[in-house]
């Protein structure tokens, strides 16, 4: 019998209406042009687990490379935040111990009365995830001021099963697999440091966005996913 190597799709389910709505409301939102008084940013998270050594690391040397050992010790977890505005070639990464409403909002409102304080609104690409609500700004702030913030957001929720269409996400694999796979952190200001760096430096280059899929293409290339019209 021959083994054959399986592959690993984010696939959507067949005829999903939801799907469809939210994914072509993703892509119009793409498509629309810069615009800093209403920029798009996406948002998104991803846990890391942290790791302490057990033993001291043997430095490299010029006939080895670092050598640690095998064994450590888990030390918790944490959460890497990313918010990155495409258009803009512009992202920035912060690194918390939890991913709970409060810190989501908390996030957010870094961002809004920061960078994005002079804008009239923001439109915000994330996934539907329990932390991303109009309440979890009340859980965190005074009514005043969380009602302040979210009166500046327009929200647009990608579709489950969608990791693909969320700029974020796809800003976070870079990142761990430039800075996070294969290390490890012992706690979260050594892991804060990494992140930080790699922003800085792309942010540096200026690098964009080149979203091509448009919604033309999505009807064409996606047709499965598009409920049939019963006449």
């Amino acid at each position: 019998m021959t083994n054959r190597k399986i592959e690993y799709w984010v696939i959507p389910s067949e005829a999903d209406a939801e799907f469809v709505a939210h994914m072509e409301e993703v892509l119009e939102t793409y498509a629309k042009p810069y615009n800093p008084h209403v920029p798009v940013l996406c948002m998104d998270e991803q846990p890391v687990q942290l790791l302490q050594e057990t033993r001291t690391p043997m430095a490299a040397t010029a006939k080895h490379g670092k050598r640690i050992d095998y064994a450590y010790a888990r030390a918790g977890t944490a959460v890497i935040f990313m918010c990155t505005e495409p258009l803009a070639g512009w992202r920035t990464v912060t690194v918390r111990a939890r991913k709970t409403k409060r810190d989501w909002a908390l996030e957010m409102a870094r961002l809004l009365e920061g960078r994005s304080a002079a804008c009239d609104k923001v439109l915000l690409v994330c996934d539907n995830l329990h932390p991303h609500t109009k309440g979890a700004f009340y859980e965190a702030l005074a009514p005043e001021r969380a009602r302040a913030l979210v009166r500046r957001i327009e929200f647009c929720d990608t579709p489950k099963h969608s990791s693909w269409l969320h700029i974020a996400e796809n800003e976070l694999s870079a990142l761990t697999r430039q800075c996070v796979v294969g290390r490890r952190f012992g706690d979260i200001a050594s892991l804060r440091e990494e992140p930080k760096a790699w922003s800085d430096d792309v942010n540096t280059t200026q690098r964009g966005v080149d979203w091509q899929m448009k919604i033309d293409d999505a009807r064409t290339k996606l047709k499965s996913v598009y409920p049939t019209i019963k006449l």
